[in-house]
């Protein structure tokens, strides 16, 4: 046991000891400060980013021509000239495009726009906007419906989401839940990757440069991965807490500082109050801690097996396939059905358990499913450390031969 903590002490001093460790305590906090920043500062001024646009409408079917509302940073302009003379201006000015509206406009694809360059996806979602809101205010007409009367009655309904709970009715905010689900997602997804290919390099590292032989003469090879694992973990741990610790500390001075209580930051600060982020942060520990165990002891393994970096990529595709699978699915799909059968399904199986499970935490999950999760995670890393360790003392040893999935298994059935 003393050989294992002397082999995390070095793992983890040499890393923590580092000038650019302690220069990303303290940036990532600040960086990401900063890019909300910035990314609401765009947001709110994104009309102001993109140059005036004039839109030439060639109104072939009469319908809507002089309909269209001009908006900001867009104008429209009809026009009684050729396509072919419309393409000559165009021609002269990028912020110019061409709207040209047939008779038979109803068809499929008939409505056509040009442009010297492709035009943007804002511009081409406003101009269906409108004529959407043209021809249906046509039809409106066309059937003695008194458009005037029907905009006037129109209402602006929003829903205030109430959760019920053992200990009364709390408020939630659907986008917080997505916000916060996915960025957990995201997190875990590239700390599981980040610290488990440390532990491969490291591996890598002193099997070709040959110390692995004379660290092998003193501790066993499951001690080696073990203190190795541990030790990089620790440097995650560190640095997760140190984050944490300083975004709190940076956001609530400069929520104070620069917002009213009523907008701004602190009210999107607000919003995220309704967040459950004690036991998402505590969640988030086991299946950032399991989930590494679980990878980096795989990766640990590859490592073993191959003599360079390069060599890596045939065993690391299969490995990584669930984790970039479920990513994948967190950001694009699960998150608007949390607790569909896949969802669920998902963040159960512990190879895809911590990223899918981190994404659904924020919307609430049931305590068996939970239950069942956390303890295949726990029957997962155990299985995957003690699989990795038996290929590990075989392979860190084996040199100049290209390692395969057969040679894998041989190896795992050699006897001590």
């Amino acid at each position: 046991m003393n050989k294992v903590l002397l082999i995390i002490q070095r793992e983890y001093l040499t890393r923590v000891r580092k000038k650019a460790f302690i220069i990303m305590i303290f940036a990532v906090p600040l960086l990401i400060l900063a890019m909300g920043g910035v990314i609401t500062l765009v947001a709110k001024n994104s009309d102001q980013l993109t140059d005036a646009q004039v839109v030439k409408v060639i109104d072939e079917s009469g319908v809507f021509a002089g309909k269209f509302k001009d908006q900001q940073n867009l104008k429209f302009e009809t026009t009684q000239q050729s396509l072919a003379q419309v393409k000559t201006d165009l021609k002269k000015d990028d912020n110019m495009s061409a709207l040209q509206i047939p008779v038979d406009y109803k068809q499929k694809d008939a409505i056509k726009i040009y442009s010297r360059k492709k035009p943007g996806i804002t511009l081409t979602v406003k101009i269906e906007s409108e004529m959407n809101d043209i021809a249906i205010n046509n039809g409106m007409l066309k059937n003695h419906i008194d458009t005037a009367l029907l905009h006037s009655v129109k209402s602006d309904i929003s829903l205030n989401s109430i959760e019920i709970t053992d200990t009364g009715d709390a408020k939630t905010d659907l986008g917080a839940n997505i916000a916060v689900g996915i960025a957990c997602a995201i997190l875990i997804y590239l700390c599981l990757f980040i610290y488990g290919a440390q532990v491969m390099r490291g591996v890598i590292e002193e099997k070709t440069s040959r110390i692995i032989e004379v660290i092998i003469s003193s501790v066993k090879p499951f001690q080696l991965m073990l203190g190795k694992i541990i030790g990089v973990g620790l440097v995650g741990l560190t640095q997760f807490s140190a984050w944490i610790i300083l975004s709190i500390i940076s956001t609530k001075i400069v929520g104070h500082a620069f917002s009213s209580p009523q907008g701004g930051l602190m009210g999107a600060l607000s919003v995220l109050q309704t967040i459950p982020f004690g036991s998402v942060l505590m969640f988030f520990l086991f299946y950032f801690l399991t989930g590494y165990l679980l990878y980096s002891a795989l990766f640990a393994a590859v490592g073993s097996a191959v003599d360079s970096e390069t060599e890596t990529q045939q065993f690391m595709f299969p490995i990584t396939m669930p984790l970039l699978f479920t990513y994948l699915l967190s950001v694009t799909i699960l998150f608007r059905a949390p607790d569909s059968p896949l969802a669920v399904w998902l963040s159960i199986i512990p190879f895809t358990a911590p990223v899918a499970m981190m994404l659904r935490l924020p919307f609430g999950v049931p305590g068996w499913q939970l239950a069942v999760s956390m303890s295949l995670m726990i029957v997962a890393f155990l299985f995957t450390t003690y699989v990795a360790a038996r290929i590990y003392r075989v392979g860190i040893l084996m040199y100049g031969k290209k390692a395969s999935y057969k040679e894998l298994v041989k190896w795992f059935f050699y006897k001590e």
